[in-house]
């Protein structure tokens, strides 16, 4: 079996980044011109894309987690941290507003509050590690939630 072979057999079954690829034709033993020429082939024909692999993580992980957390998983999968955030600019202009609401009516269910002028500092530290465990700037987040109650009332 040739690495561009393999590489086809791998990207069947899910987007792989071209550095994982590469990791994978390593264990297997495949010379580094070999795993070089073949993701070029690959990349060539849109058969693999670094954007397309971020892409669909975002798309993925966004609303269950924040920005830090994708952007981690993403380095993991040997994504720089300049392409991660040049699609992340591009692909969540104006999506972020209707995923929060999402998260902020999760969290008021899920610990049971109608508002956020959280007086239990156990409550308000539960839902600050939640929202921290998650990715989230949780400052950001409370403030931003507490401006949007108050705008409410006037």
């Amino acid at each position: 079996m040739t690495c561009s072979d393999y590489f086809y057999r791998l990207l069947v079954r899910r987007d792989y980044s071209a550095y994982e690829l590469t990791q994978k034709a390593k264990e297997k033993g495949f010379e580094p011109s070999e795993i070089t020429e073949a993701l070029e082939e690959l990349q060539s024909q849109d058969y693999q894309s670094d954007t397309r692999f971020v892409e669909s993580m975002i798309t993925s992980y966004q609303g269950k987690y924040g920005k830090a957390v994708i952007k981690r998983k993403c380095r993991e999968k040997g994504i720089s941290a300049d392409v991660f955030e040049q699609i992340w600019e591009s692909q969540t202009e104006g999506e972020e507003t209707g995923e929060l609401d999402a998260l902020k009516a999760k969290v008021m269910r899920k610990y049971k509050i109608d508002n956020f002028q959280i007086r239990d500092p156990k409550i308000k530290a539960k839902i600050w590690s939640y929202l921290q465990y998650r990715g989230f700037n949780p400052s950001e987040i409370l403030a931003q939630w507490q401006r949007e109650q108050d705008e409410g009332k006037e």
